[in-house]
């Protein structure tokens, strides 16, 4: 008995089994995270060591390198690159996606603990953590105070970090731009040698005085009793009564030599939120949590948290990353809710019966809720591409259903009993069916081991597609019959009301019928005609190429930019400061559309890290700007982008350089880049190329930003030691430049703690004895004797240009050209442009120059997509010629997968659209999609050929016949992309090629299946049947010659 006879003898197991379906896939779907990107691999391990004081050049001849050596023979390692500036080294590890980052984390630290005794002894210990979109902030919080500032730092971790990190879902909770407490030792140094004492004296004193000391057990009747002894400082003022030495017969204390200052960090950054000072709170969530469940709790505790803090500090939000998620589910959620209409109403438009329409609006939500089945039992969220996949989906998971359904009808309008025709009809298209979803399965599965980034992003969309692809022809086989012998009827009657209506829409249909009998008989004979002349069109479609550009990601409007102004190397944080409230100030004003502004200015602490990643310095300004969302402005974030550029070109002339940059980067859909990388290990020569590349690429049409990654050359101060000198009076060079680096930078002395907060204690120079080139040169350095010399009696100090960042990849230097794409240009003609502009420069042989950036990733994923391509052609092919065993059949319905590529050119050439990644994705599913109608056809000639009729014949009945599934399978898929090429709302800019692509493909590919595939078909029967007829007459005159 068939799978079609149980169901329609067993409605009631048959219902319920769908019930339970539903039931566990709404219960699914309750349980769902919800974020938006999936959770991509990890393949990103950050090291980052600091080394407080110390310059580039040192950084990273002592740490970047080593480093770098230790790690490039860690497994599956893609790239190394390094970024070493004043103060730390951060070295990035890319690996292959695919890989287990445990494991490459666990190898990474091993090559760490190998190289850690070689590393400098004040460089402090090499911090190692992952990226991945699990680590991306999900909340910012903006903090502003005015009296409570020196102690904000400690008020938000006590008040507002530890609460929150309590919060189900949130991982890390960071502080950032607050100023750090820290307690400092200023010191005299006409003091210190007056009383003959040192800095690591003083310090060394003060480690001792700070102390509690356990005693031991003391053992006193029958008791035994703890021991201990207590110098910790309670407050920071008693440490001016230690006495750090003796003169002449009396103690001499602390105060004597130094003042005690309770204060905050020097050469702190410092955050302003909308012009008033404050921090950053950076929260981040636990691996696969909900993100919006997470963002909704964090804003209900902060009205209680606002509470508990003083009244001078206030909590804003600059960033909530569930408000864009909300959106662009809404939006995507409305996309299906239009998309499910618009198929209802082309079955109900093409079947006129409103039983057969419901059976099949009842397909839809069944086969889709199988999909949050999957992203449960998978661990995956609900999330763009997980909801963009169902939208795509619904166009096509009515196609099996709407075959069975109006197979049905026809039997039903013959005469036939529902029962007996829902049996029998289904049984006449069930191998197509079946066929037809193979086909989709052999392009979405294959688009599950699609590698690199494109395949972390599309393995939902080819799971998801194949799961309800594959439920729906369950539903066709088993639902749609039983509910058309339950629900259909063998007399019809239409109410008068819907009939007068319907009865102009069956006449069109009757119409449509008879004009494509008859144009399809004239393609018949006339088809070599028709043949050529389609040869003809495919052949000048591809010069379309020519017009439609290449792209990676679309670019994406997500309310949101960031600024990076760097004024002249060296400048003071105080006039970086200034210029930083100008440009708020003149922003505010004159962009209605910015919602929020907050600013960093000065280097970033080593403790944070957020901080340290990016770019950091007194003379750098750092800015994230919110605008109103897109539905709500007239300009687009590439438009207000452009005219800031163009403000601070106009406004600031003390501006070196500035870069402004979309909110999510250019890998996924942020801004469009071009990166032009100069290896090569003089610093002069691959500067004087990387100008001129930058000033020919400002010349070129559709660039609106060009930046050198490499600041402007820094002046440094370097102190020469004479080796010789230091050995007469019995010093080293490592013991000397520890005496300098300790009364300028400070040496930690030991640690003041209060409420469980351990605060640094800081001894070093006071800030008027560290000013001038005399103040380093007056430095007494002293040997193990107590014999001192000053600096300028052992050393030399000379002015020298140092680059304070040096950027490494694949342990080279590297110089990158970084070309942002204006409004409007796409990646294609930026490199074309820059590959032009490269030959206009002479190149010396050390040097190499390499393109990349998002052209080196749309290459990766375009190799990719392409070698696919072939894999799912091979295996739409095996199923086809399984199908209809014949090798020669499948090549005749795959004549419609060339001129779907007509399609997609005609409408990316029409919408002005790019050739990009979702556009090639949209390729990949045609490949499937466009052969199911082709299959449905020539399987009904097939079997009105085995009927007894003529090829002629078959081919005219059968196109005739099943002219109306075609055109609703055609039109249910294209009418679901609809809404996707057409969305306007938040993240639509991501599926509106894909749309555009489908649909287009679609449209043209359906017209090569109604007319040239019946023509193909004809040709090579009619000639096969000659060649039948030919073979037999020989054999028969062999069988008479014989006889005779």
């Amino acid at each position: 008995m068939s799978i079609y006879q149980s169901a329609v003898r067993k409605p009631v197991t048959t219902a319920l089994i769908y019930v339970a379906l539903a039931v566990i896939g709404i219960f699914s779907l309750s349980r769902l995270s919800i974020d938006f990107l999936p959770s991509m691999s990890d393949n990103t391990i950050l090291v980052m060591t600091t080394y407080s004081g110390a310059s580039a050049a040192d950084i990273e001849n002592n740490v970047t390198k080593p480093l770098e050596s230790a790690l490039s023979s860690v497994s599956d390692l893609k790239h190394i690159t390094s970024s070493t500036k004043e103060n730390s080294s951060l070295v990035m590890l890319e690996f292959e996606y695919g890989i287990d980052i445990a494991e490459a984390t666990n190898d990474v630290r091993d090559k760490l603990n190998l190289i850690a005794d070689y590393l400098p002894k004040d460089a402090n210990i090499p911090v190692l953590f992952k990226f991945g979109t699990d680590d991306i902030p999900v909340l910012i919080l903006s903090v502003q105070a005015q009296e409570s500032m020196n102690g904000l730092y400690k008020i938000l971790d006590d008040r507002i970090a530890s609460p929150l990190s309590r919060i189900k879902g949130v991982g890390t909770v960071s502080i950032a731009g607050a100023p750090v407490r820290e307690i400092q030792i200023y010191c005299d140094p006409y003091k210190l040698e007056a009383y003959n004492l040192t800095v690591e004296g003083i310090a060394s004193i003060i480690a001792y005085e700070n102390r509690n000391t356990p005693g031991g057990n003391l053992d006193i009747g029958s008791e035994t009793l703890t021991i201990r002894m207590e110098g910790e400082f309670d407050d920071p003022r008693q440490m001016k009564n230690i006495i750090v030495g003796h003169f002449q017969g009396r103690n001499i204390f602390l105060s004597d030599v130094a003042r005690v200052e309770d204060t905050i960090r020097e050469r702190a950054q410092e955050t302003f939120i909308d012009g008033i000072q404050g921090g950053s709170i950076i929260v981040q969530k636990q691996a696969g949590a909900n993100t919006v469940q997470i963002c909704k709790k964090i804003r209900q505790r902060l009205p209680e948290l606002q509470e508990n803090l003083p009244s001078d500090i206030t909590i804003g939000v600059v960033m909530d990353s569930s408000d864009n998620i909300n959106r662009v589910i809404n939006s995507l959620t409305e996309t299906i809710m239009i998309t499910f209409i618009l198929v209802v109403f082309i079955v109900l438009l093409f079947l006129g019966r409103w039983r057969a329409t419901l059976i099949v609006a009842i397909v839809i939500p069944v086969s889709l809720v199988a999909s949050f089945i999957y992203l449960l039992i998978s661990g995956n969220t609900l999330n763009i591409i997980s909801l963009s996949s169902l939208s795509i989906a619904i166009g096509m998971v009515v196609d099996d259903a709407i075959v069975a359904l109006e197979n049905i009808t026809t039997h039903i309008e013959k005469g036939t009993k529902p029962k007996s025709a829902a049996v029998y009809a289904t049984n006449e298209v069930s191998i197509s069916i079946v066929a037809s979803t193979l086909t989709l399965l052999a392009v979405f599965i294959p688009l599950t081991m699609v590698g690199g980034m494109s395949g972390e992003i599309f393995r939902q969309l080819g799971w998801i597609v194949a799961i309800v692809s594959s439920v729906s022809t369950i539903a066709a086989l088993t639902l749609t019959p039983m509910m058309s012998s339950q629900l259909l009827k063998l007399n019809h009657h239409k109410s008068k009301g819907f009939q007068k209506v319907y009865q102009y829409v069956e006449k069109g249909l009757d119409t449509l019928d008879l004009v494509y009998a008859k144009a399809l008989g004239w393609t018949v004979r006339h088809r070599i005609t028709v043949i050529l002349a389609s040869t003809t069109l495919f052949i000048s479609s591809l010069f379309l190429f020519i017009i439609v550009p290449t792209d990676f990601f679309p670019q994406q409007d997500n309310a949101r930019l960031q600024m990076v102004v760097k004024l002249p190397i060296n400048t003071r944080a105080e006039i970086t400061k200034e210029l930083s409230f100008r440009i708020y100030e003149q922003f505010r004003r004159d962009y209605p559309e910015i919602r929020a502004m907050t600013f960093s200015v000065g280097q970033a602490g080593e403790d944070n890290i957020f901080g340290q990643l990016g770019e950091n310095g007194p003379h750098v300004m750092t800015a994230n700007i919110r605008f109103s969302l897109k539905t709500k402005r007239e300009r687009s974030i590439q438009e207000l982008s452009d005219a800031m550029r163009a403000d601070l070109r106009r406004y600031y002339p003390e501006i070196r350089t500035f870069n402004i940059g979309t909110g999510m980067g250019g890998h996924t859909g942020g801004q469009t880049t071009v990166d032009l990388e100069i290896y090569g290990n003089d610093f002069s020569t691959t500067d004087a190329i990387a100008a001129q590349l930058a000033d020919l690429m400002e010349a070129v049409p559709g660039t609106s930003q060009v930046t050198i990654s490499r600041d402007e050359y820094s002046p440094e101060y370097l102190i020469e030691f004479d080796r010789e000198k230091l050995a007469e009076h019995g010093l080293n060079l490592s013991t000397a430049s520890q005496f300098v680096r300790n009364r300028i930078n400070g040496i930690t002395a030991s640690y003041f703690r209060e409420e469980g907060v351990e605060y640094y204690i800081k001894v070093r120079y006071a800030p008027e004895h560290r000013q001038t080139l005399e103040d380093v040169r007056n430095i007494l350095i002293y040997n193990n004797l107590g014999q001192a010399v000053r600096v300028r009696d052992i050393a030399t100090i000379e002015e020298t240009m140092q680059p304070p960042t040096i950027e490494r990849k694949d342990r080279e230097r590297i110089v990158t050209v970084t070309c942002v794409a204006a409004k409007g240009a796409v990646l294609s003609d930026l490199v074309t442009a820059a590959r032009e502009q490269i030959d206009k420069v002479d190149i010396p042989p050390e040097v190499m120059i390499n393109i990349a950036g998002s052209y080196e990733r749309q290459q990766e994923s375009f190799r990719d997509l392409s070698t696919l391509m072939v894999l799912i052609l091979i295996l739409v092919y095996i199923v086809m010629a399984a199908q209809f065993e014949s090798f020669s059949s499948p090549f005749i319905i795959m004549f419609s997968i060339p001129f779907a590529l007509t399609g997609v050119l005609a409408g990316l050439a029409v919408s002005g659209m790019a050739l990009g990644i979702m556009s090639m994705v949209g390729l990949l599913m045609l490949s499937g999609i466009v052969v199911k109608n082709g299959i449905v056809l020539i399987d009904y000639i097939v079997l009105c050929r085995e009927r007894g009729m003529s090829v002629m014949e078959a081919v005219v009945t059968s196109g005739r016949s099943r002219l109306r599934p075609i055109l609703m399978t055609a039109l249910t898929t294209i009418f679901g992309m609809v809404p996707l090429a057409v969305g306007k709302g938040v993240g639509a800019e991501m599926w509106n090629s894909l749309g555009v692509t489908v649909a287009s493909g679609l449209t043209v590919s359906t017209l090569v299946t109604l007319f040239l595939i019946p023509a193909i078909y004809s040709l090579m029967a009619e000639r096969a049947e000659k060649r039948k007829r030919q073979r037999a007459e020989r054999l028969q005159r062999r069988a008479l010659k014989a006889a005779n």
